[in-house]
């Protein structure tokens, strides 16, 4: 009960107490006013909520870290009485996003509709919901509350860089070596015919086969001999490194033209390793799937990721999603990973290993399936560079011994410049640090929406 409603109700006891004890006309006046302001605010705050609906549409559940999340809100008034004033409370998760408004005379069958944009700052999966409506009498005597306890999710994926190229070139088989694995994609390589299907495209029926038959038949296709690359990602808690770092409010209002023009060529990441250890594995992930690659992912945070390797842009959503949600949380060494993983790789697959790890270890097993014919890439983030004193110079002699060819990223490097160029030992520092440059924002439809 709040200090108001309190007041009130003791003053009209008393109130009352004193009429029928002293029968005076003026106590009983103040009674009856009393309980009339009770009476009539009780009931204004019964109704102030009903005849409410609220709508909330969401444009889409994926979003990327650089672009904006939109989403539109429908307050309508269906009951006869107008209301003063009503408040929306929005108790989602995704950061700097406010929802909450206060709407004044709403009167009979009126809406009131705002949208909501909101630049997306962090990754990961964040809950849009719960509302509630608020609202009360003139006097502020009576709170109602009204929850609507209908919830989503919004998937924000991580930032990825547009890379010119990649190098080494990842291997192809050579001929001969190719996959027996049939596909439902059309590529080059036909393995056969089989009797139509309903929902077959035209371009996959074989005229000459079904004119001799006499029935529809259409095409069967197997994968491009290529080898699949590999997406090793490092997620053990020993291995993380970073600088204390406070999230700040997107630019809003005169500002926000400005800012978003201005995100569109340079962006900062957060001055933790893990962070530009997922932007790095997200980068290759669609570099090589818009290369009609078959791309896979294992890492072990806090729960083990595996996504066979595969393509099309249904493969790099699934990617997205993945490391839109992983945080360094795992305890398995980086170097027990390659081990166990790369058993079951097949030769002239590729491993692209990122990690902030300085032990040698992983290197030393990054050999190992080398000498079994896998090729191994090493991306090494400097975690020297984020507040940790360490020592990179053994893990880097190790891969330079083993010949394999390896990335280093300090914080503050431009990832596109340093993964496009030629691979080294230490692939030095980009000019322009301390941004992320050239970096776009991906459709709704090129993302597979």
């Amino acid at each position: 009960m709040s200090s108001r409603l309190f007041t009130l109700v003791a003053a009209t006891v008393i109130a009352w107490v004193m009429a029928l004890n002293t029968g005076r006309d003026l106590a009983f006046n103040v009674a009856y006013l009393l309980t009339f302001v009770l009476a009539f605010s009780y009931a204004w705050a019964w109704s102030s909520l009903r005849g409410i609906t609220l709508r909330r549409v969401t444009r889409t559940r994926r979003s990327q870290v650089g672009q904006y999340a939109e989403e539109q809100f429908e307050v309508s008034n269906r009951g006869r009485i107008t209301k003063l004033w009503l408040e929306v409370k929005d108790e989602s998760t995704l950061p700097w996003h406010e929802v909450s408004r206060v709407i004044s005379n709403l009167v009979h069958n009126t809406s009131q509709r705002w949208q909501v944009r909101t630049l997306c700052t962090q990754r990961g999966r964040f809950r849009l919901g719960p509302l509630s409506l608020h609202s009360g009498d003139p006097l502020g005597i009576f709170q109602v509350e009204q929850r609507i306890e209908t919830t989503g999710y919004m998937i924000v994926y991580p930032m990825v860089v547009d890379l010119a190229s990649f190098e080494p070139s990842v291997s192809h088989l050579s001929g001969g070596e190719a996959r027996h694995r049939r596909t439902y994609q059309i590529t080059t390589n036909v393995a056969g015919v089989r009797d139509y299907a309903p929902g077959d495209s035209l371009n996959r029926i074989h005229w000459p086969t079904t004119a001799r038959v006499r029935r529809l038949m259409a095409k069967e296709f197997e994968l491009d001999p290529t080898a699949d690359v590999w997406l090793y990602l490092d997620l053990n808690r020993m291995s993380e490194a970073g600088l204390p770092w406070t999230p700040a409010p997107p630019e809003t209002g005169l500002f926000a033209i400005h800012s978003l023009r201005q995100k569109r060529t340079t962006f900062e990441l957060p001055p933790i390793t893990t962070e530009y250890a997922v932007s790095v594995t997200a980068s290759l992930a669609r570099y090589f799937i818009m290369r009609n690659r078959a791309v896979g992912l294992s890492c072990y945070g806090r729960n083990r990721e595996f996504i066979q390797a595969d393509r099309s842009e249904r493969q790099l959503n699934k990617i997205m999603e993945a490391l839109a949600v992983v945080s360094a949380a795992g305890d398995l060494p980086f170097a027990h990973l390659i081990a166990t993983d790369g058993i079951r790789l097949n030769r002239n697959d590729t491993v692209l290993a990122v990690s902030a790890d300085p032990n040698p270890e992983w290197a030393v097993a990054l050999q190992h399936i080398q000498r079994r014919g896998v090729n191994s890439i090493a991306v090494v983030i400097d975690g020297g560079t984020f507040g940790r004193e360490r020592d990179y110079a053994s893990l880097l002699g190790e891969l330079e011994a083993a010949g394999i060819a390896s990335y280093r990223v300090q914080r503050g490097d431009n990832l596109e410049h340093v993964l496009s160029r030629s691979a080294r030992g230490d692939a030095g520092r980009a000019p322009g640090a301390g941004m992320i440059s050239r970096h776009r924002d991906w459709s709704p439809a090129e993302w597979g929406m």
